[in-house]
């Protein structure tokens, strides 16, 4: 087998075979390690604390809207696995290419640096609360942050294979900061009382609140789709690389779920670190979790930073990989020193769903409903020779999918219907059209 490269040095080209060895029990851990962080912790805490869901509903309403959006994200995994392409290639072919490098790819990479970004914030909070109750010494928060961002970005240039071996070894640290918080949660939180009141919502929660929470975390995930062929380009099989991500995904959001459900019921905080940092005294634990909120912090962004600077290698092909990651870095640097991205974590959300659910509903509609989960080989081949492919339906849809977020009102849960109606609308055009090529026998089920 031939030695990796230190440093991921591979674009838009596809991964060889020799390189394409990676199993579901690796995406597994990775995907799991990705899950529980700060950033992830924010719409379980806020259906409770700002939508008035019981702890309860709050978690299964975000776990349902996590299943139906991973399920997308596991789908659009396949070309990756398949080809071995990165998915800026797979969207050209799906909706042309002028409309992935122009709006498919910097919606990707806009989505990835508000994540980035909030997930280092959220981890600079937790370090400085945790700092200030050891030591007693208050750090001023830009510094710290832009440290920390500058640190993952170094990280994240490394490329896919950091990422694979950087969560083999922090799954160990990831899992005992989650047993120690959910055990703090358990025996410091939890009372007869309190008990009580995790069923109990603080105002007028109703059905279409849960759907409304459930719609956000949908939003959150689903971009995923224009994500994830580059992280199975180097699976070992297509099922591999869909099992294992979803698997891992599934698993990881709802240990996230419950305790960012617990934070917000129990003490009214919406980062589980910072909560079980202030309900205890003891060192040893205070530091098992401060590591596993700088580890999960550090994790979720090697992978923030590499898929968002694939799709911005796709808006800008002129620079090279190390050249796109160096530039999402330094402006996910500078976002991070922005607090108010997680103080108005809802409202960015709902902005960033008027453009992620058109793209990602038309990206998903093309792929299982018009190609029937199929892509023809010769599209794949034209596009590595350099061919232009233009969907002006997908153009139109997107116009008509955006009009549709905006104006659907919150409570009929806008990401859910609006993306609906956007696969809808999209299936009818293509079949109007009768643009769309037949698929060939070269492409495999989800099995092969």
């Amino acid at each position: 087998m031939a030695k990796q490269p230190v440093i991921e040095r591979l674009g838009l080209e596809p991964v060889p075979a020799e390189q394409k060895n990676t199993t579901w029990k690796e995406y597994f851990i990775i995907q799991l390690a990705f899950s529980v962080n700060a950033g992830n912790f924010l719409i379980p805490a806020l259906a409770v604390i700002e939508g008035g869901l019981s702890f309860t509903a709050a978690f299964f309403s975000t776990v349902f809207g996590a299943l139906a959006a991973f399920l997308c994200v596991s789908y659009l995994s396949l070309p990756g696995s398949r080809y071995g392409l990165p998915a800026q290639y797979v969207l050209r072919t799906l909706i042309g290419t002028r409309l992935s490098m122009l709006v498919a790819s910097p919606i990707r990479s806009l989505t990835s640096l508000y994540w980035f970004s909030v997930q280092t914030i959220g981890g600079t909070y937790v370090l400085l609360s945790i700092m200030e109750k050891v030591a007693g010494i208050t750090y001023p928060f830009i510094p710290v942050a832009v440290v920390l961002a500058v640190i993952m970005t170094i990280l994240a240039l490394v490329g896919f294979h950091a990422v694979k071996k950087a969560t083999k070894y922090f799954i160990p640290v990831l899992v005992a900061g989650q047993i120690v918080i959910l055990y703090l949660f358990l025996t410091k939180g939890l009372s007869t009382g309190t008990l009580n009141t995790l069923n109990d919502g603080t105002k007028d929660a109703s059905i279409a609140t849960c759907f409304f929470y459930s719609s956000l975390v949908f939003v959150q995930y689903v971009s995923g789709v224009s994500a994830s062929s580059d992280m199975t380009r180097y699976s070992k099989s297509s099922a591999h690389g869909f099992w294992g991500l979803y698997a891992g995904n599934v698993v990881g959001f709802m240990m996230t779920a419950l305790l960012g459900g617990l934070s917000a019921a129990l003490f009214g905080e919406l980062n589980p670190f910072v909560a079980a940092g202030e309900i205890t005294s003891s060192l040893f634990l205070l530091i098992i979790i401060t590591a596993c909120a700088m580890v999960s912090m550090i994790s979720i962004n090697l992978s923030n930073a590499y898929t968002g600077g694939y799709s911005l290698l796709n808006a800008l092909p002129k620079l090279s990989r190390i050249q796109s990651a160096a530039v999402f870095g330094s402006l996910g640097i500078i976002l991070s020193s922005i607090p108010s991205l997680v103080k108005n974590a809802q409202d960015y959300i709902s902005l960033l769903g008027i453009l992620i659910i058109p793209i990602s509903a038309i990206v998903t509609a093309d792929y299982l409903f018009v190609r029937k989960g199929r892509i023809e080989e010769g599209s794949l081949l034209q596009l590595l020779n350099g061919t232009s492919m233009f969907n002006k339906e997908a153009l139109y849809v997107l116009t008509a999918g955006m009009f549709a977020y905006i104006l659907i009102p919150e409570r009929y849960s806008p990401g859910f219907l609006s993306f609906i109606m956007t696969c809808v609308m999209y299936v009818l055009a293509k079949r109007r059209s009768n643009s769309v090529e037949q698929p060939t026998n070269y492409e495999h089920n989800v099995g092969s």
